[in-house]
């Protein structure tokens, strides 16, 4: 069964809505936390989801993967950028990571074409 990166994240972000109503202290502290780690500092934005989307490949989440590439497409990240940290991804990661890897690209070129 195929992957839908955008039918991922739009599921997750109902159930993540759901959660803000249910348990809005923990929701809340999250977001400070994502907030404060991925601002700019020495490394930029980019830099900062690129190591991101590599920890969701080495950790398997689809979820992760998905919400990544989005905003790496939205940064402007190029299709090399993504490759030279794909490439990273599989060197430390092995094989799991080398499917995950495929993964990304394919959630990469989802949110990158304007067509859908």
């Amino acid at each position: 069964m195929a992957k839908l990166y955008k039918e991922i994240t739009g599921d997750i972000s109902s159930s993540l809505a759901k959660l803000r109503k249910e348990i809005p202290d923990v929701m809340s502290a999250f977001s400070s936390l994502a907030q404060a780690a991925s601002k700019e500092g020495a490394l930029d934005k980019k830099t900062k989801e690129l190591i991101a989307l590599a920890l969701g490949i080495a950790a398997h989440c689809d979820g992760c993967i998905g919400f990544h590439t989005q905003t790496l497409v939205k940064l402007g990240t190029s299709r090399e950028e993504l490759l030279e940290m794909l490439s990273m991804a599989i060197y430390m990661g092995g094989g799991p990571s080398l499917m995950y890897a495929a993964e990304a690209l394919k959630a990469f070129e989802e949110f990158a074409d304007k067509t859908t």
